[in-house]
C-alpha cells in the first residue's frame, strides 16, 4: 500500500466512473513529454502538444469553445483532414485521458502502422469486439438493441458504451457526439456528466485502452470536498486513512477492564501451628527382638 501522504486526496471513489475530474491535465500529458513531443501554448491558456512527426496533435482547451476539454487527432498527411479524433469532456475522470495518451505513446514509438492502423476493412465489427471484451468481462450487459447501434452499461446504469454501426459523416465524427464510439459515466442529469468519444479510424488497441481504465473495479482518489455534488451523493467514498477509533467512555472502560483476583483473607491463609500434632503422642515402638 503507497503511503497515505503521496496520494491525491481524502476518500477512495467506488466505482471509479464516478470519481469525476482532477482538474489538473499534467499526468495525461506527461506520456507525451516523455517521448520529446512539442508543447506550446496561448495567451487563454490552452496547450498544445504535437508530435515530432506533425502526425499527432493533442489540445488541452480549458478555454475552448465547448466543453470538449481534451481533442486528439490524428493525420496521414500532416496538410490533411484528421485520420481519426478522440475527445474527452471537462468532467471526464483524467485518469482515462492518461490511460489513453500513455497506450498513443506506446503506439508512436511503434510507427505509424500502429498509430494510424484501421480497423480490419473485412469486418471491422469484429476488429472493434475487442474493445467491448474488458466491459463484458467485468459485468456489463448489453441493452435493449437499437437499430444500428449496439449499447452496454453497468450494472447500476450510471455508465454507458454506445458503438455506432454503418457508415457515418466524417466531419460529424470530430466536431459533434455523433461518433463511431461514445462512451458516458455519471448522473443522467447536471454537471457532473462526462463522456468520451472517438472516430471511426481510431486504432482498436486504442479505444481498448479507455474501455480498460472505464470498467477497471479499482477506486481512484479525489478530495471530496472537491468532487461535484452529483457525484458525492451517487458514489461510495470511503476514506483514504481510516477515522482513529471512538474514545471510549467511562462504562466502556468498566466494561472491558480485566477482573480483580479476591483479596485473601486470614481465614484463606495458611498458618504454622504450634499446637502436637496426633502423630506426636502415639507410643513409641520398642526396638529389640520379638517374643
Amino acid at each position: 500500500m503507497p503511503d497515505t501522504e503521496e496520494i491525491d486526496g481524502d476518500v477512495y471513489v467506488f466505482p471509479r466512473y464516478l470519481a469525476g475530474s482532477t482538474y489538473t491535465g499534467d499526468p495525461a500529458l506527461e506520456p507525451l513529454m516523455a517521448l520529446g513531443w512539442e508543447l506550446t501554448h496561448d495567451d487563454l491558456a490552452n496547450v498544445y502538444v504535437t508530435a515530432p512527426d506533425r502526425k499527432i496533435r493533442l489540445g488541452y482547451l480549458p478555454e475552448g469553445d465547448d466543453d470538449g476539454l481534451w481533442r486528439i487527432n490524428a493525420y496521414s498527411d500532416p496538410f490533411g483532414p484528421p485520420a481519426w479524433g478522440v475527445t474527452f469532456n471537462d468532467t471526464c475522470p483524467t485518469e482515462f485521458v492518461t490511460a489513453f495518451t500513455t497506450a498513443l505513446a506506446t503506439a508512436y514509438q511503434s510507427g505509424p502502422d500502429y498509430y494510424l492502423a484501421q480497423p480490419d476493412p473485412s469486418d471491422p465489427e469484429l476488429d472493434a469486439f475487442h474493445a467491448v471484451v474488458p466491459l463484458i468481462n467485468r459485468g456489463w450487459t448489453i441493452q435493449h438493441p437499437r437499430w444500428g447501434v449496439l449499447e452496454m452499461q453497468t450494472p447500476d446504469g450510471m455508465a454507458g458504451l454506445e458503438y455506432a454501426q454503418g457508415r457515418l459523416d466524417a466531419e460529424k465524427e470530430l466536431t459533434t457526439l455523433q461518433a463511431r464510439w461514445y462512451l458516458w459515466g455519471g448522473p443522467k442529469s447536471g454537471y457532473a456528466r462526462w463522456y468520451a468519444t472517438a472516430s471511426t479510424n481510431t486504432p482498436i488497441p486504442l479505444v481498448t485502452a479507455i474501455t480498460e481504465s472505464v470498467s477497471d473495479p479499482a477506486p481512484l482518489p479525489r478530495w471530496k470536498d472537491e468532487m461535484l455534488r452529483g457525484l458525492r451523493e451517487s458514489a461510495q467514498l470511503v476514506p483514504v486513512t481510516p477515522p482513529p477509533p471512538p474514545v471510549p467512555t467511562p462504562l466502556d472502560v468498566r466494561r472491558i477492564a480485566p477482573r480483580r483476583a479476591p483479596a485473601l483473607t486470614t481465614r484463606s491463609i495458611p498458618r504454622w501451628s504450634t499446637t502436637t500434632t496426633p502423630s506426636a503422642v502415639l507410643t513409641a515402638r520398642r526396638s529389640g527382638p520379638h517374643r
